[in-house]
């Protein structure tokens, strides 16, 4: 049966980063999604506004109405939500100021039920692996293997957290395997490194999915946000945590990652197809001992220096040294120096961070521009002509 309603038919998902979130600008007589950066909203109704303060603050629901307060909700940044749950499968999605107020958000849900035991697989990224180790949050976490996440899992645990391509070593894990062994207790999935582009970590049974939007959403390193996919049960509790201890998107941040997703899968595509090729000449090289490249693909590089990996971060010139990842142009670091510096030194190595490891995020620069700074960086790092025990995981 024909239909005019095109909105309704199943859209790729390159059509869908275009143009979800902005189904309504034609109506509007609109192109660009517009940015509202009021803090405020006036109202006449008192009563009808208490009534829908009291239902937010009952159940979590968010009705069609006009917004009340920015820490409640805001026009723009309600696009980039239903923007990216659309692109992650889910019902709903809430953003929060930062990836790691996504997490505080996701942890302080659960433990507000009394479920405070999180079962977690290393590695994580730094920061997520310190708030649940010191205990920040009143929360008790159980460090496993995957193959240990079932035996570990408590009447009060409340969550399972991985992370895959894990940050930094980009291992991965068979989540659909991971998702079976949780059982009810819900399976958050940090899907920073893949983005939606490569993986939908629901399809494979995690209940919740986590970004740093910092990264690959928002794409040009000049925006900071986090958000959560999830159904609009759970949605509807983050939001009541979001409203209440204040770490909301600002307008302008909700702008620019909608922005951003209308790119992610080309930007995804060609900074991956770079990195699949820096990742191959680097295995080959003699300066390297070894290659962590996930199957899956991705726009991250991690290896392993046979010379001083100080060094390298030194010696690049093109290639920026910095933390952080996931923008235009191409970024490298030393995890053990500073995004997992807060990760005791044993933690680290047992999960498989080297001291000689190397965090590379590929942009979108001409290939041999970047291999030729690799290759000067690698060459002042002093590299034996001879390195024993090399091995390559990848391309892993």
């Amino acid at each position: 049966m024909a239909t005019d309603d095109l909105s309704a038919a199943p859209r790729a998902l390159a059509t869908e980063a275009v143009h979800a979130g902005r189904e309504d600008l034609a109506g509007l007589g609109l192109h660009a999604p517009p940015l509202d950066l009021s803090t405020t909203y006036p109202s006449y109704d008192s009563r009808e506004e208490a009534a829908r303060i009291d239902a937010f603050a009952a159940t979590g629901a968010l009705d069609d109405g006009p917004p009340v307060y920015a820490r409640l909700s805001n026009p723009t940044v309600a696009r980039f939500e239903t923007a990216l749950a659309k692109l992650e499968g889910t019902e709903s999605a809430v953003s929060f100021a930062s990836g790691m107020a996504a997490l505080t958000a996701v942890l302080l849900v659960r433990a507000s039920l009394g479920l405070r035991h999180v079962v977690a697989v290393r590695p994580l990224y730094g920061c997520s692996d310190h708030l649940l180790n010191a205990g920040l949050l009143g929360t008790e976490v159980t460090w496993v293997d995957p193959a240990g996440i079932a035996d570990a899992i408590r009447p009060d645990t409340g969550l399972v957290l991985v992370e895959s391509p894990a940050n930094p070593n980009l291992r991965e894990l068979d989540l659909r395997a991971i998702a079976h062994s949780c059982g009810s207790v819900p399976l958050l999935a940090d899907n920073t490194f893949a983005t939606p582009v490569l993986q939908r970590p629901v399809e494979s049974g995690a209940r919740l999915v986590l970004h740093s939007a910092t990264k690959y959403l928002g794409g040009h390193g000049d925006v900071m946000g986090g958000i959560v996919a999830c159904d609009e049960e759970f949605a509807r509790k983050l939001r009541q945590v979001r409203f209440t201890t204040g770490g909301v998107l600002h307008p302008f941040a909700g702008y620019l990652l909608l922005r951003g997703l209308a790119t992610l899968p080309v930007r995804m595509r060609a900074a991956s197809a770079s990195a699949a090729d820096l990742a191959a000449r680097l295995a080959a090289d003699p300066r390297v001992s070894a290659v962590h490249y996930p199957r899956i693909g991705g726009a991250m590089v991690a290896f392993e220096t046979v010379g001083d990996p100080h060094e390298v971060i030194a010696s690049v010139r093109l290639i920026t040294p910095a933390v952080s990842l996931g923008s235009v142009d191409t970024l490298i670091q030393h995890p053990a120096s500073i995004s997992h510096r807060i990760v005791d030194a044993g933690d680290r190595r047992s999960s498989g961070v080297s001291d000689r490891l190397l965090r590379m995020s590929v942009g979108l620069e001409d290939i041999e521009d970047l291999w030729a700074d690799l290759d000067r960086a690698l060459s002042g790092s002093r590299a034996p002509e001879e390195r024993a025990g090399r091995r390559t995981d990848a391309v892993s």
